[in-house]
């Protein structure tokens, strides 16, 4: 089942684990827990908010300073085990 593969709970890497936390999430908890380090922030792009502007912590996930919400979710499992 697709369904799953997505509730299985992944260990995020140091990176990750600064932002969402080092124990195990499924990945939509931590897509999740993004969303809310964005938003407590302030990181959503003020012109265009499908953009995300990284700070430092995401600057290491993504890898540069910003990303679309689209990107986001394909960097972040790079980050997952």
């Amino acid at each position: 089942m697709a369904n799953e593969k997505f509730m299985k709970p992944l260990t995020p890497d140091a990176d990750l684990a600064a932002i969402v936390g080092a124990n195990p999430l499924p990945r939509t908890e931590v897509v999740k827990k993004m969303w809310d380090y964005i938003k407590k922030n302030d990181l959503q792009d003020k012109k265009n908010k499908r953009n995300i502007n990284a700070d430092d912590k995401l600057r290491k996930i993504f890898g540069k300073d910003q990303v679309t919400m689209f990107e986001m979710t394909g960097l972040v499992s790079k980050h997952l085990k």
